[in-house]
């Protein structure tokens, strides 16, 4: 697996590098967060995942994880070994930015796409707390107490009702397996 190292306070040769990557055919990933979230909702995105699809001409597709958070994430130790813990990849219709398009808007629908994905895979994870379990891979409308969903909001949203709000499941955004996946990408190389 190759990887473009992203420095954060100059992040002009990565953005060129992945850009030049997918117009050579490359698949990447891009966590449009630039974070791991710590509410376990989906927050706020950067526009490049959308940019750089649009200058290399080629679509996005959203894609959420869940389930991954309980074996490593922020704040909690690594638990690599424990085995048998349900992770969940749910794949959206791909979408196709151009140049021409308004990033945020396009960022901000990708957004809606992901919250959608990651909602239904939340809601349909095969495996729930049993009482007395430590609650913590939990996002707080799913039970979890953590004050991290409200931090993740901006002021003015922190007093409107709807912004706690499940977000609906679109349609045509279909949880599959790993082989529909890789079907619906296409020839993917996976070395």
């Amino acid at each position: 697996m190759h990887h473009v190292p992203v420095d954060r306070s100059a992040g002009q040769a990565s953005y060129q590098a992945v850009v030049a990557a997918l117009r050579a055919g490359e698949v990447v990933g891009v966590f449009p967060e630039a974070t791991i979230s710590r509410s376990f909702m989906v927050k706020a995105l950067k526009t490049g995942a959308v940019r750089m699809a649009a200058h290399a001409g080629i679509p996005v597709i959203p894609m959420t994880v869940w389930g991954g958070q309980r074996l490593w994430t922020k704040g909690r130790p690594r638990n690599l070994t424990q085995r048998h813990v349900p992770i969940l990849i749910r794949v959206g219709e791909p979408f196709q930015p151009t140049p021409q398009d308004d990033a945020e808007v396009l960022t901000g629908e990708l957004r809606t796409r992901l919250s959608a994905l990651l909602d239904a895979a939340q809601r349909e994870y095969p495996e729930k707390p049993k009482p007395g379990d430590d609650l913590f891979w939990l996002p707080a409308h799913l039970g979890h107490t953590t004050p991290a969903r409200i931090r993740t909001q901006p002021a003015h949203a922190m007093a409107d009702p709807a912004i706690f709000t499940r977000t609906p499941r679109l349609p045509g955004d279909p949880a599959l397996t790993a082989p529909e996946m890789l079907q619906r990408l296409g020839a993917v190389n996976l070395n």
